[in-house]
């Protein structure tokens, strides 16, 4: 009765046990991913002492607006970068490989799981009837046409990931699935900081604009009391070419700025996805002011920036491809069940005569290669070296980064302060000596002097803010903007069952508030 039993056992319960036992004995090769240190410092070297600490924004907070642009309280700046999620180029290329990402892992995992096919065939043939006899002359058998029709209803074939090699396939490209989506966030960073930069420079453009233009006015009213007093006959002909000269080049130079402005404009507008054509910022009365901007603790930088975020998630991509290539030590069983009919008449092909089935198993085993396995094992570890130096490598340019941007914006500071006092001075030295020539005690040039002189102060002291306010995005973007490691996506959300499980592009207002 036993015997009888075991006799009729369907080849699916058969390969259900197969799988069973296997699954028992499944085990994983390979290192488990530890992510490696990374020098950081216990402070940074360039922190003003009035803006060391750090205190994350509560949500009473006035100047907790969202999105790290916002601290430079310019609403047209605030439009213009909620238009980089919508229609920036580098930014969508970049979302395009995360859900690229996304499909290998979904490819990766199909390997957990049999592949099936349904096959059905219908043949008509006809055999050869000619017999050669011993005289050389053909027999009068002229062969037999007949049909044949199957049908393959389960044909299946599974290879069990006995050693873990689709396990870290599939760990890896989650790792670089998550490395791409770090590499979104960069580049939106990217993108949302060289915006910020044009617009504050374009700003700072027309600033300079206006102190021309308002110095073209005093050296016109210069000119007509220059002209009058040659008229009067107590100037010289050179003194009214001098001031005509210091009008006309002032005049030119102011005309001058148009340029860059324009050049920043066309600039902003590839950012935001549209033709240069298409946009035109208006002129505003005021420059943005300078906002501040803590650095924190170093240490909270490793969980702000996208980009090292994305170098650690690549170390870990690269640990488990050396588990993928130990696995290759290994033998490969495949098991594999065909269940179907087949019989010369349509009519009979679904009766139980014409059932068929088939189970069985397979085992491969690569037994010299000359050494090709190992050498790729060798490959894999040198890569994982490779990607552990360049993760420690983008660490260190990251606080490279915040420091250089500290001292910029600690130096910019006490040279401002500086540049303010000469622009007040030169201002008075101005007054004065104009007085002076309109009383008749000096000559023009010094009046020519005095003007080149305060004009040249008031522009340094305009570049000056121009960099301050450019090194404060730096800063910004080097401390990560509102990004945290928080935001990359985990397991559960690119091994989702429908497309774009994660959105790489979260709105800019869901990023943390970092002041």
């Amino acid at each position: 009765m036993t015997g009888s039993s075991s006799s009729r056992r369907k080849p699916g319960s058969i390969v259900v046990q197969a799988a069973a036992l296997l699954a028992v004995c499944a085990c994983t090769v390979g290192p488990d991913y530890e992510r490696p240190a990374a020098a950081v410092p216990a402070a940074y070297k360039e922190a003003s002492p009035t803006v060391a600490n750090w205190q994350v924004a509560r949500p009473a907070d006035a100047g907790d607006r969202g999105a790290w642009w916002s601290v430079y309280r310019d609403p047209v700046l605030d439009g213009l970068e909620q238009q980089i999620d919508i229609s920036n180029q580098n930014l969508k290329a970049a979302e395009a490989t995360f859900r690229e990402a996304e499909a290998i892992v979904a490819q990766a995992r199909a390997g957990f799981f049999p592949t099936a096919t349904i096959n059905a065939q219908a043949q008509r043939s006809r055999t050869s009837g000619g017999r050669v006899g011993a005289t050389g002359v053909s027999g009068g058998n002229t062969g037999r046409i007949g049909n044949l029709f199957s049908l393959s209803t389960a044909v299946a074939s599974w290879v069990p990931d006995l050693w873990g090699k689709v396990r870290r396939t599939v760990e890896g490209n989650i790792a670089t699935a998550q490395a791409d989506a770090g590499d979104v966030a960069n580049a939106r960073l990217a993108a949302q900081s060289q915006l910020a930069s044009d617009y504050l420079q374009l700003r700072v453009s027309d600033e300079l604009k206006r102190l021309l233009d308002a110095a073209v006015a005093a050296y016109g009213e210069s000119l007509r009391i220059t002209q009058n007093q040659y008229n009067a006959g107590t100037a010289a002909a050179s003194d009214v070419a001098q001031a005509r000269t210091q009008l006309e080049s002032t005049t030119a130079q102011a005309i001058a700025t148009g340029i860059l402005r324009a050049q920043l404009e066309h600039a902003i507008a590839v950012l935001i996805g549209k033709p240069p054509a298409d946009l035109t910022i208006a002129a505003v009365a005021s420059v943005p002011a300078l906002p501040d901007i803590p650095a924190g603790l170093p240490s909270t930088l490793l969980e702000r920036r996208p980009d090292i975020a994305a170098a650690e998630r690549r170390m870990a991509a690269a640990n488990a491809q050396i588990g993928v290539a130990e696995a290759a030590f290994f033998p490969i069983i495949t098991l594999s069940a065909d269940y179907g009919a087949s019989a010369a008449a349509l009519s009979t092909l679904f009766n139980a005569a014409s059932r068929m089935w088939s189970v069985g198993a397979t085992l491969a085993q690569t037994v010299f290669d000359a050494g090709a396995r190992h050498a790729l094992v060798e490959e894999d570890r040198a890569l994982l070296d490779a990607a552990v130096a360049d993760y420690r490598q983008v660490v260190l340019t990251g606080f490279q980064q915040v420091e250089d941007e500290l001292a910029a914006l600690r130096i910019l500071a006490d040279q401002a302060a500086a540049e303010d006092t000469a622009v007040a001075a030169a201002r008075e030295a101005e007054r004065i000596i104009f007085n002076q020539y309109k009383a008749g005690t000096v000559a023009y040039t010094s009046v020519v002097i005095a003007q080149t002189t305060a004009l040249t102060n008031a522009e340094a002291a305009l570049t000056v803010r121009q960099s301050r306010l450019v090194a404060s995005v730096s800063l910004i973007e080097a401390l990560g903007g509102g990004w945290d490691t928080a935001q990359t996506p985990n397991r559960e959300q690119i091994e989702g069952d429908s497309p774009l499980n994660f959105n790489p592009l979260p709105p800019a207002d869901a990023w943390p508030k970092l002041w």
